[in-house]
């Protein structure tokens, strides 16, 4: 299973994001989902920074396995989890 969040409609809103970001992390160890793709947009990249500094904080870390850099496209990221 795979779950999607797309910060696009949000992007301007700095608790709306994190509340999102808990939200979809939540979600995913709810449903035992291995994959959560996040859509940030390509952009100048700040959003982006934004996620990679949210998922970095250690509180958050401990709940995913590892993160991926989609390599061909740049504005999105995948959380990888073990359940």
């Amino acid at each position: 299973m795979r779950l999607k969040l797309d910060l696009h409609d949000i992007f301007n809103k700095g608790r709306s994001i994190d509340q999102a970001l808990n939200d979809i992390m939540d979600e995913a160890e709810r449903k035992k989902a291995k994959t959560v793709e996040i859509i940030p947009g390509k952009g100048s990249g700040q959003l982006k920074k934004r996620v990679l500094r949210f998922l970095d904080r250690k509180d958050v870390k401990a709940r995913y396995h590892r993160v991926e850099k989609d390599s061909k496209n740049f504005g999105r990221l995948f959380i990888h989890f073990k359940h």
